[in-house]
């Protein structure tokens, strides 16, 4: 049963129907069908039970009541007596054609391998039959034991099945364990069962029978063989079953059967045969499943879909929600199928694209006069209240947990719909295009490169010498002057002149932004409202509308935790333009909270008072509602994405929700603003090469004042002329005022001094050179 799961599983059924003889061995195999297919999500759709001894009448009628049903795969496990009956019966009713699967247990090998040649019209009753055979590999023993049974003498049969194998096998395991149990001591006594006794009348003699006394430790014996006999390894595990049991996988057709493969519990279906396989790891993943292709009835290639629409003569009933607003989507019709809409006419024409009649019948949902709870839709559906559900359904992650979706066929999500005011131009108006921080940060980069620029030009340009208040006034206005590229100042410095090339460049870029923002303010409509977006509106704790119905309710209280006291709900368009205009200091609500094709389309009705503010915030899509794993959800899926393909989808689109209106995005003024993130990179680069110019400028200062105040004295000399002139050619700096003194000094300056201060320390050392006591030589 596990194998027929698996083959089941491969091919991507879902849903089979069940043909057993209704006794013990039918009733436990299919219970055990029933768990391997639940393993992967699949299911028995119908059990058909056949009594021991059934009449072709009551197979006929068994037959009759499943080809009205929907599955078209079937799985036989029956008795070999009667099996052959049943599918003369179902070839007489014309369901061993294309589009049947039939699936049978060990039973058809085995009437097939007990004749070497069976009647033609008996293999045409069973061609492209799936069928499962106890597999025994091929091995000296099994050609021996088939030689023998050819010869034996008074055979019924010159043919044999693998039960023949088993039998064979299980005799030699009861005589390797009786020659283990001898040899281990045992011996062979019985004793009376006081539970069994003869009744009144009984002709059974139970007293008769008598209790072997050691059949525990037989039954232990048994358990712990281990041999290699026809059949193959003999093991057991611990719950008594063969170690790795293996199929072959039959398939029937013209006037034999061949092998597609094989079905091992170490890694199911292979074309391998299992007993290679065992040397290697286990390995039960889908890319390692494999078949050789299989001839289906009526000698078809391709898989069967494994299904069709049930004739039974029910429609598919469809519930489709009763609109009130926005009946455009779907709403209740005087027509023959009693509804329209948009929904209605993709899937009436998705409905057309499949190569088969689907029977269907719309059952509003709802009273008509409040739209109704799609949840409770939903709900119905996965029920067998509704086989299906048609309408603008949301896909929802709550909702594919009990039901399937079709392909989405509309695109959605949450929006924010808010009242939008135009801005009108003011005495500031040139104040917009940055906001507070931007300005904030240029102000201060305009003084602080001021600064720095005068830092590094003081010293060597004369433009930025003087007083204090006049230096103070050059750095301000050589700061601002920059901006226009007006600066009198010439800077001399190479650090200089490198600062203020990468600031002239800061202020190209930032002076054009400005312009461009600027130049939008000024001359495109701007419209602003309070709210920007679901972040503003979720932060706030004004009310917020929703539509009647909608999802977007249990999204802001669950997912967002808005209270539900801010929650509005809205049953009719002309809600939507009360509430908005009231606004929430009138009992209104400050937005609406709704999904895109339904905003889009109360836009259109409106004069552009109200926009779509801030950004979709969930991504979604509308579908078609079915059962779980229903097969017509996924064909209704193809059928979608070719809509899509050829155009129809938009034309659909276009007959029923394509108006002329209002754009439904809007551009906030607050938007076109620019902010400090978009310049920090700017002011980045130019900061980074200000302090490595100050860097730059300081280690040549402190420099130079190590050299001028280094003391170049000689201890030993006494001549007061040397002193003065020492004295005036160095300057001693013993506090930090020196230090600025010193740096405040024109470059010219310090050099003169520092070179003045070499020549006299030069002369001190010829002086003291001379004094050393040593001869002059005069001529």
């Amino acid at each position: 049963m596990y194998a027929a799961a698996d083959i089941v599983e491969y091919f991507q059924w879902k849903e089979v129907i069940a043909i057993f003889v209704d006794d013990d061995y039918g009733r436990n195999g299919i219970s055990i069908l029933g768990d391997a297919l639940a393993k992967n999500r699949a299911k028995i759709s119908y059990k058909a039970a056949l009594t021991p001894g059934a009449t072709r009448s009551e197979m006929d009628d068994l037959l009759n009541e499943v080809n009205l049903m929907e599955s078209r795969v079937y799985v036989v496990h029956v008795n070999p007596d009667s099996g052959l009956m049943l599918f003369s019966a179902a070839k007489s009713l014309g369901m061993m054609t294309s589009g049947y699967v039939w699936i049978t247990t060990d039973w058809l090998p085995t009437v097939l391998d007990l004749s070497e040649a069976l009647p033609q019209e008996t293999m045409e009753l069973i061609q492209g039959v799936v069928a499962l055979r106890h597999h025994t590999p091929d091995s000296d023993g099994k050609k021996w034991f088939t030689s023998q049974w050819k010869n034996l003498k008074g055979s019924e049969t010159s043919s044999f099945n693998s039960y023949a194998l088993y039998a064979y096998d299980s005799v030699w395991l009861l005589a390797r364990a009786l020659d283990v149990f001898f040899n281990e001591g045992g011996n062979i006594t019985f004793s009376e069962d006081p539970s069994l006794h003869d009744t009144n009348g009984s002709a059974l003699h139970l007293t008769s029978l008598h209790v072997f006394d050691q059949g525990k430790k037989l039954l232990q014996t048994l358990l712990s063989m281990n041999f290699t006999g026809l059949t193959g390894l003999v093991r057991f595990d611990s719950e008594k079953n063969l170690i790795n049991p293996s199929f072959d996988i039959l398939n029937v057709g013209g006037t034999g059967v061949r092998t597609i493969g094989y079905w091992s519990n170490h890694s199911h279906l292979s074309t391998v045969a299992p007993e290679l396989l065992y040397m290697k790891p286990p390995n039960i993943s889908v890319s390692n499943q494999h078949l050789y292709g299989v001839i289906w009835p009526g000698e078809v290639t391709e898989k069967p879909r494994g299904w069709v629409f049930p004739n039974n003569g029910k429609p598919l009933r469809i519930a489709v929600p009763y609109r009130v607003t926005y009946e455009e989507f779907a709403t209740k019709d005087k027509g023959p199928s009693g509804v329209r809409g948009y929904c209605i006419d993709v899937f009436e024409a998705a409905v057309n694209l499949l190569p088969y009649a689907v029977p269907h019948t719309y059952i509003l949902y709802g009273d008509g006069r409040r739209n109704p709870m799609y949840s409770n839709i939903v709900y119905d559906v996965s029920q067998n209240v509704y086989d299906a559900a048609v309408g603008d359904i949301t896909i929802t992650t709550n909702r594919t947990r009990i039901v399937d979706f079709t392909q989405p066929y509309m695109e959605s999500g949450l929006v924010v719909v808010a009242q939008v005011k135009e801005v009108k131009s003011s005495p500031w108006s040139f104040l917009r295009p940055f906001t507070w921080q931007m300005w904030c940060v240029s102000a201060a980069f305009f003084l602080f490169v001021g600064a720095v620029v005068w830092i590094l030009e003081h010293r060597m340009n004369h433009e930025f010498r003087g007083p204090p208040s006049q230096q103070l006034i050059t750095i301000v206005w050589f700061s601002f002057s920059t901006m226009f590229f007006a600066h009198r100042e010439n800077t001399v410095s190479a650090l200089g002149r490198l600062v203020l090339i990468l600031w002239l460049w800061v202020v190209l870029i930032i002076n054009s932004s400005y312009t461009a923002s600027l130049t939008s303010i000024l001359t495109v409509q701007q419209l602003t409202s309070r709210v920007k977006g679901i972040d503003s509106l979720v932060s706030s704790s004004d009310p917020i509308g929703i539509q009647d119905g909608s999802f977007a309710y249990n999204y802001l209280t669950e997912e967002l935790n808005i209270a539900e006291s801010r929650i509005r709900i809205l049953k009719s368009q002309n809600d939507y333009t009360d509430m908005l205009e009231k606004g929430p200091n009138n009992g209104g609500v400050a937005a609406i909270v709704d999904e895109l094709p339904y905003v889009e389309l109360f836009l259109t009705s409106t004069k552009c008072n109200f926009r779509i503010v801030g950004q979709e915030f969930t991504k979604s899509g509308w579908g078609f509602i079915f059962q779980r794993d229903s097969p017509l959800g996924v064909d209704l899926s193809t059928a979608i994405l070719q809509l899509s393909e050829n155009g129809d989808l938009q034309r659909i689109h276009d007959k029923w929700l394509s108006r002329d209106g209002c754009s439904a995005q809007t551009d906030p003024i607050d938007d076109n603003q620019l902010s400090l993130t978009s310049f920090w990179g700017l002011f980045l680069i130019c900061g980074i090469a200000c302090f490595i110019a100050l860097i730059f400028f300081s280690c040549r200062v402190c420099c130079q004042y190590r050299r001028f105040n280094t003391d170049g004295d000689e201890r030993g000399i006494e001549d007061p002329e040397s002193r003065e002139t020492n004295r005036r050619s160095s300057m001693r700096a013993t506090s930090f005022k020196d230090l600025i003194e010193f740096v405040d000094k024109k470059e010219t300056e310090v050099k003169e001094m520092l070179k003045l201060k070499r020549k006299s320390s030069d002369q001190r050392r010829a002086s003291s050179t001379c004094s050393d006591g040593q001869p002059s030589l005069t001529p």
